[in-house]
C-alpha cells in the first residue's frame, strides 16, 4: 500500500479540521522523556465560495476529471506522516479546535500561509517547508507571531533565507523506499526516461536544450520515453521507471526534487541538468531577488546517483561516459537514498527539530 492509501486510511492523517488524535502509542525519546505529540497543519487551498468549500472542491474535481496529481506539498505531508507512523511518534492533523485550546503547544504549519489568517495564533510555530518561496513574501504581521523555526527543503535554499530569517533549518522529507523499488533488469525495455520539468521560458529551452538532447539520443540509437511534470499520475511514473534504464532530469532548480529522488530510490541513475547560476524564479529574479550560492536542480545527489551537465553541449560531451557507467552498473542511486532520505530518517529529523525548538525556548 502506498503512502497516500495508508494515510488516507487514518482519520488523523486526513487534512481537514477537527481530525482525531493519532492512534500510535507515544514512544520515548533517547533521554527517556515522553515524546511530545506533533500538531501538524496542512492546507493546499483556501475557501473560495463559502466556508469549508476547500474540502469539497477536490472531490468535485475528482468526479469530473479523475484522480488528481499529487502536489509536492501534499507529498511532504503524506511522507512525513508515514515516517512518523513507522517511528511510533504520535501526531494530530488539522485539529484547529485543539490547538486553540492549548496555546502552549507547538503548531507545525506545513502548508500554505493563509492558514495563519484563519484565527489569531498564540502558539509557538514551526513553519515550513511549504510556506513562502522567499521571505519577502511574508507579511509584516509574521513578526508578531512566536515563530521558533522556519524549515526549507535544502541547504542552498536555507542560505538564501538566512539573511532575512536566521532561524532556518534545512529539512528534506523522506522517500518511501518500500514503494519506489528497483525493477528486475529483464523488465527494462527503454533506455532513457526524459523527465521534463522545465517550468520557465519554455520557448527558449525547447529548441536550445530539450530537442538537442532528444536528437543526440536518437542519433546514438537510444530509445526514449518522455514524461512531463504535472501531466502524469504517480502510478504512470512508477511504471515508466520500471521500464527505463536511466533518467534525464530537466529542471531549472529544485529545493528538494522528490520525483528525482523517487527515481534514485527505484535504482534508476540520473543524468541531471544542473545549470548553476542564480536563483531564477521569474516571480523574483532579477528585480526582487538576486541569489547565487550553490543553486542546484539536484541538492541531494552524489557520484552514486549519476552525473550532471550544465547545457546542451555539456550533455553531448558527457552522455557517453554516463551511458557507459549505466551499462556497466557502476551507479548505486538507491544506496544514496537509503543512507540519507528514508521515511524514518526524514520523520525523526523533523521531530528533533520540533523538540529542539521547544527545548531551546524553555532553556
Amino acid at each position: 500500500m502506498d503512502v497516500a492509501e495508508r494515510t488516507r486510511a487514518k482519520p488523523a492523517s486526513l487534512p481537514h479540521r477537527g481530525a482525531d488524535a493519532p492512534m500510535h502509542p507515544a514512544g520515548r525519546s533517547a533521554g527517556g522523556r515522553d515524546r511530545m505529540i506533533l500538531n501538524l497543519f496542512f492546507e493546499e487551498r483556501d475557501d473560495r465560495w463559502f466556508p469549508g468549500d476547500r474540502h469539497f472542491r477536490p472531490l468535485l474535481r475528482r468526479l469530473l476529471v479523475g484522480k488528481s496529481f499529487i502536489s509536492g506539498q501534499r507529498r511532504v505531508l503524506l511522507n512525513l506522516c508515514a515516517g512518523l507512523d513507522r517511528l511510533g511518534i504520535r501526531y494530530r492533523v488539522n485539529d484547529y479546535r485543539y490547538i486553540q485550546k492549548h496555546p502552549e503547544e507547538l503548531a507545525c504549519i506545513i502548508g500554505r500561509p493563509f492558514v495563519l489568517d484563519w484565527f489569531k495564533w498564540k502558539n509557538p510555530l514551526l513553519l515550513g517547508v511549504a510556506m513562502y518561496d522567499h521571505p519577502i513574501d511574508a507579511p509584516e504581521r509574521l513578526k508578531d507571531l512566536d515563530v521558533r523555526r522556519v524549515l526549507v527543503p535544502c541547504a542552498w535554499y536555507a542560505d538564501m533565507f538566512r539573511p532575512h530569517w536566521p532561524h532556518v533549518d534545512a529539512w528534506p522529507v523522506g522517500i518511501e523506499t518500500d514503494l519506489w523499488t528497483p525493477a528486475p533488469a529483464d523488465q527494462k525495455s527503454v533506455d532513457v526516461l526524459l523527465y521534463d520539468k522545465v517550468r520557465w521560458d519554455y520557448g527558449r529551452y525547447e529548441p536550445e536544450l530539450i530537442e538537442p538532447i532528444r536528437r543526440h539520443l536518437e542519433a546514438n540509437g537510444r530509445t526514449v520515453e518522455v514524461i512531463r511534470y504535472g501531466h502524469y499520475k504517480e502510478d504512470d511514473y512508477k511504471a515508466a521507471l520500471a521500464r527505463c534504464r536511466s533518467m534525464i532530469f530537466l529542471c531549472e532548480h529544485e529545493s528538494q526534487g522528490i520525483a528525482c529522488q523517487q527515481a534514485l530510490s527505484s535504482g534508476v541513475p540520473v543524468f541531471a541538468w544542473d545549470r548553476g547560476g542564480p536563483w531564477q524564479d521569474p516571480k523574483y529574479f532579477p528585480d526582487k531577488v538576486r541569489f547565487e550560492g550553490g543553486v542546484s536542480s539536484v541538492p541531494y545527489f552524489d557520484a552514486r546517483c549519476g552525473m550532471t551537465f550544465t547545457d546542451a553541449d555539456g550533455f553531448t560531451s558527457g552522455w557517453g561516459r554516463f551511458w557507459s557507467q549505466v551499462s556497466a552498473g557502476d551507479f548505486a542511486p538507491r544506496d544514496y537514498v537509503l543512507d540519507n532520505l528514508t521515511l524514518e530518517k526524514g520523520a525523526l529529523h523533523y521531530y528533533e527539530i520540533a523538540e529542539a525548538a521547544m527545548q531551546r525556548h524553555a532553556g
